[in-house]
């Protein structure tokens, strides 16, 4: 048994005649959400969003992070809640161990996150993709399969395979890039040597970036161009595009690893509309196996929590596993 596996087996008994929960942060390049999430139903009890202004540095992050957790301790001690730890999903790819290991958006690479917050409560770091998927699975639409597929389509794209309940990481915890290596090839027609990057096409700031390069009026988010597509001739090519786009990478999923089920999430993922509707439609169409193609393709149902949910759900599930 590990360290920080007796530090959780510590805090089983706190389950005796207490409401038993864990706090949840989603960390990612906006805002930071935290919440105390009931262990039975997941519930949030209590939320507090913050911003995040990664600009400032990542141990200006962490700070603002470390304070969050705090003030959510001390609010679920005064409610006479029984605490189990700290769950923290971030956007960027995080070990099996809980280390940060790339720097895209929060500058944590490299510094022990984990580790910090630990001197709060027993703590784990996770993938902001793989948590949603572990909410999904725990509480929401993931919870008739036993294998589907959790994809978030917002800021960026990315995708997680649950099997009997269990977020697949990978070898070194990397198992989410699903949109933002290019597709390279060569045109057919003019001979041009392309290298198309999904994210940089069919993500909320690239609808946001293509639109405002075509459209009039500049828009600064995607939802705003999802909006436009009710009567915008530029905002329905491009939301339509982008919905084509999405669906071939997802049915790229399928066809590989051949789930049970697709969940979506985000705030693209959960909008509905013509993006909905296409990314649908060529996911259907792009699917190989025929008794694949009506696999059910649906929206996550804890919506804007899923993040935070599922960082608290990765504290259930360590203690689980003790």
């Amino acid at each position: 048994m590990t360290r920080i596996d007796r530090i959780f087996t510590d805090r089983i008994d706190d389950r005796e005649s207490k409401t038993v929960c864990a706090i949840g942060l989603d960390v990612g390049g906006t805002k930071i959400a935290g919440g105390l999430v009931a262990r039975a139903t997941g519930e949030v009890l209590l939320r507090r969003v913050i911003p995040t202004a990664p600009e400032r540095g990542g141990q200006a992050v962490l700070d603002d992070c470390l304070a969050l957790a705090g003030g959510l301790l001390a609010d679920g001690a005064a409610q006479g809640y029984a605490v189990q730890g700290i769950g923290v999903g971030v956007a960027e790819l995080v070990d099996l161990d809980g280390n940060v290991t790339s720097a895209h958006t929060i500058d944590w690479r490299g510094v022990p996150v984990q580790a910090a917050f630990a001197r709060l409560a027993p703590a784990l770091v996770e993938s902001d993709a793989r948590a949603p998927a572990l909410a999904e699975g725990m509480y929401g639409a993931g919870r008739p399969y036993r294998i589907f597929c959790y994809v978030t389509v917002g800021t960026g794209i990315s995708s997680c395979l649950v099997q009997d309940g269990r977020p697949y990481a990978g070898a070194r915890g990397n198992a989410l890039v699903l949109a933002t290596m290019p597709l390279s090839t060569i045109c057919t027609v003019c001979g041009a040597e392309l290298h198309p990057v999904l994210e940089e096409f069919a993500s909320g700031p690239a609808l946001v970036a293509r639109y405002n390069r075509q459209g009039g009026q500049a828009v600064e988010r995607g939802e705003a161009v999802l909006a436009a597509a009710a009567g915008d001739a530029v905002a329905v090519e491009i939301v339509g595009s982008a919905g084509d786009a999405l669906g071939s990478s997802v049915a790229f999923l399928v066809n590989v690893l051949d789930p049970e089920a697709m969940i979506v999430g985000g705030g693209l993922g959960m909008a509905g509309g013509l993006y909905w509707e296409r990314f649908v439609a060529s996911t259907r169409q792009h699917i190989y196996a025929e008794n694949s193609r009506g696999l059910p393709i649906l929206h996550a149902s804890l919506g804007v929590d899923a993040g935070l949910v599922g960082a608290a759900a990765a504290i259930f599930q360590r203690i689980e596993t003790i």
